[in-house]
């Protein structure tokens, strides 16, 4: 199986389909290779290729993540303003969450990780 995402104006994922082995033109498809088969069943448009498994591109993509040329990536959404890309691609908070065995989200307000609080009756 193959995966090809398509891109708009800006690079953003706006949807993502999959290809059979049996109806690829190419035993190990690539990008021209999807594109050509994708426009011949007419789906017209800026396809890339993506892998499930993340070994192509980085993760799978998936909507709403943007694909950097630069990096050759997909890339999820910025999670927070605050927040820097790595050159893998992946988002890193200002400052390391804690490692205490506690559940955290990030407060983009006071720039701090907040203990995660699960109340159960």
């Amino acid at each position: 199986m193959a995966y090809f995402a398509e891109l708009d104006d800006n690079n953003k994922v706006i949807q993502v389909v999959s290809v059979s082995n049996n109806d690829a033109p190419d035993p190990a498809p690539n990008d021209d290779a999807g594109r050509q088969f994708l426009a011949a069943i007419g789906l017209t448009g800026n396809w890339i290729q993506t892998s499930y498994h993340g070994k192509i591109r980085g993760h799978y993509a998936a909507i709403g993540d943007i694909y950097d040329p630069t990096l050759d990536l997909f890339v999820a959404p910025q999670p927070f303003p605050s927040w820097t890309m790595t050159s893998d691609g992946n988002w890193t908070a200002p400052i390391p969450m804690p490692d205490d065995g506690q559940g955290y989200v990030w407060d983009e307000a006071t720039q701090s990780w907040v203990v995660i609080h699960m109340d159960r009756p």
